[in-house]
């Protein structure tokens, strides 16, 4: 399957950005070129190390703090929306919805996908996505700077990514394993998370 070089549904209702509000994988296991080529988003141009699975009878870090910041924050919403948040991007990446993605991502991340998208439209490629199996949406932690709160979460996901080229039309199935950091300024009026960056994940 022929992606992306650069390492990383359909247009978004007004009630999908509400939901984001009220709640709101690079692959793994391959060469080096293959991922690249595979992977279903660019990631951060400065990835950091492989993030390792928290223990999972810890109390998720950083929730207490944003609780007291943000009493309306609820974890589970949370992550139904961070969940919903990593489907749409996926499948918008994979469709150049550009519409739909400029509400999601922070600039620098759009600019990223913007590159990736116009390359494989340039190479005439496209590709649709479909989830195999529900995304699996792990809380890892949240940060507090001034009135800007950082949330990341872990995504495991199985999906099945059909590709036209040149060269013909190729199915690709793969599991992702990610780490996605959303970042809202809590004193905004607007109440969107945005996308920050991507790291890569151990599964």
């Amino acid at each position: 399957m022929k992606a992306i070089e650069l390492i990383f549904l359909a247009a978004l209702a007004a009630i999908v950005l509400f939901q984001l509000y009220a709640v709101l994988g690079r692959r793994v296991g391959r060469g080096a070129e293959e991922a690249a080529r595979a992977a279903p988003l660019p990631i951060d141009p400065a990835p950091r190390a492989a993030t390792p699975r928290p223990d999972a009878a810890a109390s998720p870090p950083g929730v207490a703090a944003l609780k007291a910041r943000d009493p309306s924050f609820d974890l589970d919403r949370f992550l139904s929306g961070a969940r919903s948040a990593f489907q749409m991007i996926v499948a918008a990446y994979a469709a150049g919805d550009r519409a739909s993605l400029k509400p999601l991502l922070a600039p620098a991340v759009l600019e990223a996908f913007d590159q990736a998208m116009t390359q494989r439209e340039n190479e005439g490629r496209s590709e649709t996505v479909e989830f195999l199996q529900p995304v699996r949406a792990d809380f890892e932690g949240a940060d507090l700077v001034d009135d800007v709160v950082r949330a990341s979460v872990r995504f495991i996901a199985e999906i099945r990514t059909r590709s036209k080229g040149p060269e013909g039309e190729a199915v690709d199935d793969r599991r992702t394993a990610e780490v996605w950091t959303f970042e809202r300024a809590l004193k905004s009026r607007d109440p969107n998370w945005l996308l920050l960056h991507v790291d890569l994940a151990e599964v």
